[in-house]
């Protein structure tokens, strides 16, 4: 199942906030529509933001927009994915945006294939694997970067287990997680948030394999609720491995720079429209956090297994 189809100069992107309970499209005819999509969670995760911005500055182009101005609103969407600016950076330099953004489209599925098999290595015949928010198919444009892993490694025919953080506010890991492993016939369990360190300390967990949606100098910056996990997986022994393509790097500056997305309180004090807190309640809602890198095993991606730095 491909998160995103481009077809009659439209981008058709699986709408996320719908699943898992209906399979619709929502259709992108401008790049103000991408814009929409990315802020709503539509399309999200860094891999799938990244080439749906691609084709948002495609669409701009082919309607004569200001290509800067659209890049400039584009990259403002969600600041923390690196996959967003990369994307949006590679097709301004490009001579032609839509021959760039199926490029990048086709390169999205066969460096997540790459992920999956340096991944599926480090996984055991037995193993059970837990990994928090969704970075599978759904957050790339196929086949995913941790679920990825977990693919590549059932696909080898070993007998592996798999454990889906919920991952509150948004869900992403009980409503899309667990879906895609549905798919696959994966053996999965969910769990809510604060009962993974009891999986670790019961000796159920083997190996954490979560995505990122930025690498950078000191660590990894990932959905809230990764840091907890990784805390728990190093006072437990587990190893903890985040698979992210080359794309998902920034070399330049500390982790400790990024721009950590604050959302609606609303995701917080309702739960599918049922008010769980009281009215007036204040909320504070960072969309993501940061993981260091003494608390990292390793990072995989399309070229290996590399350390952090």
């Amino acid at each position: 199942m491909k998160t995103m189809l481009w077809k009659d100069n439209q981008l058709l992107l699986i709408d996320q906030t719908k699943l898992p309970d209906e399979i619709t499209y929502f259709t992108c005819k401008n790049y103000q529509d991408v814009i929409y999509a990315i802020k709503t969670m539509v399309v999200r995760g860094a891999p799938a933001i990244g080439v749906a911005a691609a084709f948002g500055m495609t669409l701009a182009e082919l309607a004569g927009e200001d290509l800067q101005k659209a890049a400039d609103e584009i990259k403002a969407a969600r600041p923390t994915a690196v996959n967003l600016f990369w994307a949006v950076d590679r097709v301004l330099k490009s001579d032609n945006a839509l021959d760039e953004a199926l490029k990048m489209y086709d390169e999205d599925i066969e460096t997540n294939k790459s992920i999956g098999k340096h991944g599926a290595a480090v996984i055991g015949d037995g193993d059970t694997i837990l990994t928090h928010c969704n970075a599978g198919a759904l957050a790339c444009v196929d086949y995913g970067t941790a679920l990825g892993v977990i693919r590549a490694a059932f696909h080898e025919g070993k007998k592996i287990k798999v454990i889906c953080d919920e991952t509150r506010p948004f869900c992403q890991g009980a409503k899309l997680s667990v879906f895609e492993m549905q798919q696959e016939k994966i053996p999965v369990k969910l769990i809510v948030d604060s009962a993974a360190g009891r999986m670790m300390q019961e000796g159920k967990v083997n190996k954490v394999v979560i995505g990122a949606d930025r690498v950078a100098k000191g660590g990894v910056a990932n959905k809230i609720g990764s840091l907890m996990v990784a805390l728990a997986a190093k006072r437990f022994n587990v190893p903890f491995y985040v698979a992210a393509p080359k794309s998902t790097f920034d070399f330049e500056n500390s982790i400790y720079d990024t721009e950590i997305e604050e959302r609606n309180p609303k995701e917080v004090l309702y739960f599918r429209e049922c008010r769980v807190a009281p009215e007036g309640t204040d909320v504070e809602n960072p969309s993501f956090d940061i993981v260091p890198s003494d608390l990292i095993t390793g990072i995989i991606t399309e070229e290996g297994i590399l350390k952090p730095f």
